[in-house]
This record gives structure tokens, C-alpha cells and sequence, in this order.
């Protein structure tokens, strides 16, 4: 601030915070020095002498008024980063729970939604290029659990500094939350009335790393970074549509079908050995899993014959008919079928029509036998 100093001797001075500078007037110098004013130099007229000076104070007065500000900051971004580390733990157990049933094939614990949410998490969609959706969930999400508890410490892998490390989360929440709006789109549009209460937390959770991300950018950073939020929002979306797209033609058009449950007619008979072979298999606990809509199932029964087939451990894996939504029989399910028809013959699985040479071979059907029969 400015102030008047007025000199009325030449021993004279005034005390003053910081006046680094000095003022010559009427032929004398006037010194003012580490945080003393000094008065001026002897001269002939001891005339008082009115100096304006700005005089700053290092005390802790001023420091003070930007101190609360940084602090305040730092509070408030470390409160962000150990949102994300909670957040992003939270999102991380649910889909390693979740990558858990894929893998085993189990059945969803579903509080909300019912047989619905099981349909969901067990469909088509589930699956991104052979990946379980659930398992790239689990590394996006504990990618953000990760860096979100390192940047609250301080102590980032591998020489990362802050800004690169918030940087990485804000792309892995972006990506997460364009997957989120793409799931939703296909939840209302592939699966209407359906209820998959997994689907909507995980969704929550993206969204909410996304914006708690965002929030540690100023405006002209966002600038900077919406080019490339752009790139990996529509990445994804490509990304998703291809793997959809080229995965399930088949099965998005089953999706569209409601087809009752109908039986076949068998119009070959039985050879002798087709019989014995039947009954063979029947007393190993051989079973051929197919659905009533397979048309290689329905070849398979008509090698054997009418009288065989009757005799066969045949599981029916949709004996209530196929729509919309709907799950195969459990011992369908237990038996992990890759494709109808399916064979288990001695714990063997065989997969597709065999000839009956085969499965007599599989299941140790004796050769003796085989040529009295023929």
C-alpha cells in the first residue's frame, strides 16, 4: 500500500515491512533497506522531506489468502481419487462375480428381474469377439480402482506422472460409458419389458467415473481431450456393433421367433444292429442332447430308425417350446452344449450327426456282436 514518510532529521527513521529502493531529492539520497526506512543523508537544510513509497509485508498475512485455496484443492481432487478407488472397486467385484457364472456357467443371483436377468446375462450379448463382456469389465474397472487409489497416494507405476494418470482414467471411463449408453440401447430396444438389475449398476457406475473423471479438468483442457473422448466413445461403438453384427446372424433372427414345441415323425425303420446299438448306449447311460427345431437331430434319429430311436437316452433341450428369452432345459445347461445334436458317451462328448460305426466304436460296442447282428 502506499505510504507518506516524512523525515524531520537526519538520525531519524521509520520502521516499514520491505522498502527495497531508495529516492534522491535536493541533492541527498534516501535510503531504504532490509525492512528499515532510513532517514536521509546529512545535508545543509534539515527541511522534512515527504516520500511516497509502496511498502509489501512479508508477514503471513498475504500468504495466507492463497494457502487456503491450494489446500482446499488438494482436498477436493484427493476426495475425487479415492471416489474412483471406491467406485471403481465396487464395479470391479461385481464383474468379477459376474465373469465367475460365465465362465462356470452358472446361473445369476437376480433380486431384481427374475428368469429375465438370467436370459440377459446369458445371451449373445454377453460375448464381445469369443471375450466375456463381464471379464473386460473386471480389467476396466480395476484399471480405475487401481490408479484411482495411487493417485490419492501419490505414488504412481512405472515414473507416471498426475496428469498422464488422470488422463488414462478419464479414457477408460469414457470407453466404459459409451459401452454403458450401447447396452442400455440394446436392453431397451433386443430385450423390451426385460429387467437386468447387474446391467443398470454397472451402467450407474460408468456413468459416474465418467463425470467424477471429468470433474478433475478445467474447461480448457476438456478442449484439449474431446477430440480424443470422441475417438474412443466411437471406437467402442464400432467395436461393438462388428462383434454383434458378425457373431449371432443367426440367433438375432431366432430372437424374432415364436416357435412352439412340435415332434418329429421318424419315417425309416430299424436295423437289427441299430436296435442292439440302441440298446447298447441305453445301458452305458449314453445321452443325445437336441432341440424338436434341429434338423441334424432329426437325421440322427432317422439313421437309427423309429424302433431305435425310441430306445435312446434322448434330452430334449426345449421341451416347452423356443421364443424370446428362452433358456435350454438345466441338464442341457449342465452339460455345457456347444451344438445340437451332442453325444455324451462315457464322459466323450461328440459333437454333430455320427455314423453308427462311430458310436459303436466311442461306446465299445463289440465287434463279435456287430457281425452276428449284420
Amino acid at each position: 500500500m502506499a505510504s507518506l514518510v516524512s523525515f524531520s532529521s537526519p538520525s531519524s527513521f521509520v520502521s516499514r515491512s520491505r522498502c527495497d529502493y531508495f529516492s534522491q531529492s535536493q541533492g541527498r539520497i534516501d535510503f531504504f533497506k532490509n525492512g528499515l526506512c532510513l532517514g536521509p543523508s546529512p545535508s545543509p537544510s534539515p527541511r522534512p522531506v515527504v516520500l511516497s513509497m509502496n511498502c509489501l509485508s512479508p508477514g503471513p498475512g498475504q500468504d495466507s489468502e492463497s494457502e487456503p485455496e491450494t489446500t482446499t484443492s488438494a482436498i477436493a481432487t484427493n476426495w475425487t481419487d479415492k471416489l474412483c478407488a471406491g467406485l471403481g472397486g465396487l464395479g470391479f467385484v461385481e464383474t468379477t462375480y459376474l465373469t465367475y457364472l460365465k465362465l462356470t456357467n452358472s446361473d445369476a443371483f437376480c433380486p431384481i428381474g427374475g428368469g429375465s436377468c438370467g436370459d440377459i446375462l446369458n445371451s449373445d450379448y454377453a460375448v464381445v469377439f469369443g471375450v466375456p463382456l463381464p471379464l473386460i469389465g473386471m480389467v476396466a474397472y480395476g484399471l480405475v480402482a487401481s490408479l484411482g487409489l495411487q493417485l490419492s497416494r501419490k505414488n504412481l507405476p512405472f515414473g507416471m506422472d498426475e496428469s498422464t494418470g488422470r488422463l488414462i482414467i478419464l479414457g477408460s471411463t469414457t470407453s466404459m460409458a459409451a459401452a454403458s449408453a450401447y447396452f442400455l440401447y440394446i436392453l431397451g430396444t433386443r430385450f423390451s419389458g426385460a429387467s437386468c438389475s447387474y446391467c443398470l449398476m454397472s451402467a450407474l457406475l460408468s456413468f459416474s467415473l465418467f463425470f467424477i473423471s471429468l470433474r478433475d479438468f478445467g474447461l480448457e483442457e476438456i478442449q484439449k481431450v474431446v477430440g480424443l473422448q470422441l475417438c474412443i466413445a466411437s471406437l467402442v461403438f464400432v467395436t461393438l456393433n462388428t462383434s454383434y453384427s458378425t457373431s449371432q446372424p443367426i440367433s438375432s433372427s431366432l430372437a424374432e421367433i415364436d416357435l412352439p414345441y412340435f415332434t418329429t415323425e421318424i419315417m425309416t425303420t430299424s436295423s437289427p444292429f441299430a436296435v442292439s446299438l440302441a440298446k447298447h448306449l441305453n445301458s452305458i447311460g449314453a445321452k443325445m442332447y437336441g432341440a424338436f427345431w434341429c434338423s441334424h437331430c432329426l437325421e440322427q434319429k432317422q439313421m437309427f430308425g423309429l424302433e431305435a430311436a425310441k430306445l435312446l437316452d434322448y434330452v430334449e433341450c426345449f421341451p416347452d417350446g423356443y421364443r424370446k428369452g428362452t433358456k435350454m432345459a438345466k441338464a442341457c445347461t449342465d452339460a455345457k452344449i456347444e451344438g445340437f445334436p451332442m453325444w455324451v458317451i462315457n464322459g466323450q462328448i461328440l459333437s454333430g450327426e455320427q455314423e453308427l460305426s462311430e458310436l459303436a466304436r466311442v461306446s465299445g460296442f463289440e465287434y463279435n456282436e456287430f457281425s452276428q447282428l449284420t
